[in-house]
C-alpha cells in the first residue's frame, strides 16, 4: 500500500486542449511522492457553491524532471468547471496517489496494447511512458468522437505505435476502438484499457475468447477515494470491494460483468 499525502500544489500551466478538455500541470516546492500508471487524485474544488466533495482525476503523467504531475480534466459540471478555471500561480489541495495501478510489462518481449476511449485515455500516457522507460514498445488504440476529441496525440506517437478510431472517420479509421483493423492484423500477450463501460467489455470479451491477461480501469463513482463512503462499490468474485481503495484497476477475471 503506498503511502498517501495530502499537498497543496501550484498551478504551472492550464492549456485548453479543446472546448471540452483542459491540461492542467501542478508542481510542488518539495519532490512529488511515488505514482504509478492506474492511480488517480481527489482535487478538491474551491469557490464552486454547488460543489461539496472533491473530484476524483486520473494521473495523465508525471515529469519527473519538471516535477510535475499533469491532469486531463472533462468539464462536465460545475465541479470540472471550476478546476478548469483554475490559473497559473494558483493553489490546488490535492489527495494522491489513491487506488492501485495497472501491471507493468515482465520484460521487453512483452506485446501490450493499451486501449483508451474519450477521457479514458489519460492514464495510459503515464503508463505508456512507464513502459517506453522499461525498455517496452506499447502499442495504442485511442478512440473519440472526432478529430478533436483525440488528446496528446502527439506525446502517445511518440512513445510508441498509434492507432487511432473515430466515430465520424475524421481521424483514423471510422468507427469504434472495437472495430479497428488491428485486432485482426496483430497479436498481443496484454491488454489494458479505460474509457466508457460498454467499450471496455467489449474489450474484456475480445481478450477473455483469445485468452489474453487484461485490466480495465473502472470510473465508478469514488466521492472520498479511500474506501470510506461506498459510493464506488463494485461486485467481484472476492465479494464486493470499494474500487477507490481496491481498483480501480482490475483484472476482468475478477470482475463479474457478463463477459
Amino acid at each position: 500500500m503506498m503511502k498517501k499525502y495530502i499537498l497543496d500544489l501550484t498551478v504551472k500551466s492550464n492549456t485548453r486542449l479543446h472546448e471540452r478538455y483542459v491540461l492542467l500541470k501542478l508542481t510542488a516546492e518539495e519532490e512529488l511522492p511515488a505514482m504509478v500508471p492506474g492511480q488517480f487524485a481527489e482535487l478538491k474544488v474551491e469557490n464552486s457553491p454547488t460543489t461539496f466533495l472533491r473530484r476524483p482525476i486520473s494521473i495523465n503523467y508525471v515529469d519527473r524532471e519538471k516535477n510535475e504531475v499533469w491532469f486531463l480534466i472533462q468539464t462536465i459540471g460545475d465541479g470540472t468547471r471550476a478546476l478548469a478555471g483554475l490559473k497559473a500561480g494558483d493553489t490546488l489541495n490535492v489527495v494522491m496517489p489513491l487506488g492501485n495501478g495497472f501491471t507493468m510489462p515482465s520484460g521487453d518481449t512483452e506485446k501490450v496494447l493499451l486501449v483508451g476511449g474519450g477521457v479514458g485515455t489519460a492514464p495510459l500516457l503515464y503508463m505508456g511512458k512507464m513502459m517506453a522507460e522499461a525498455g517496452c514498445r506499447p502499442h495504442f488504440l485511442l478512440g473519440a468522437r472526432s478529430v478533436g476529441d483525440l488528446l496528446e496525440t502527439d506525446m502517445f506517437r511518440e512513445l510508441g505505435e498509434v492507432y487511432l478510431t473515430t466515430e465520424d472517420g475524421t481521424a483514423g479509421e471510422r468507427g469504434f476502438v472495437t472495430q479497428h483493423s488491428v485486432w485482426e492484423r496483430e497479436r498481443f500477450d496484454r491488454i489494458a484499457t479505460c474509457g466508457p463501460k460498454p467499450m471496455m467489455m467489449a474489450v474484456a470479451r475480445y481478450a477473455k475468447s483469445r485468452g489474453i491477461s487484461c485490466e480495465v480501469s473502472l470510473e465508478n463513482t469514488m466521492a472520498c477515494g479511500v474506501g470510506a463512503c461506498l459510493c464506488c462499490v463494485e461486485n467481484t468474485t472476492e465479494g464486493h470491494v470499494c474500487v477507490c481503495k481496491d481498483g480501480p484497476v482490475f483484472n476482468i477475471n475478477k470482475l463479474l460483468w457478463q463477459i
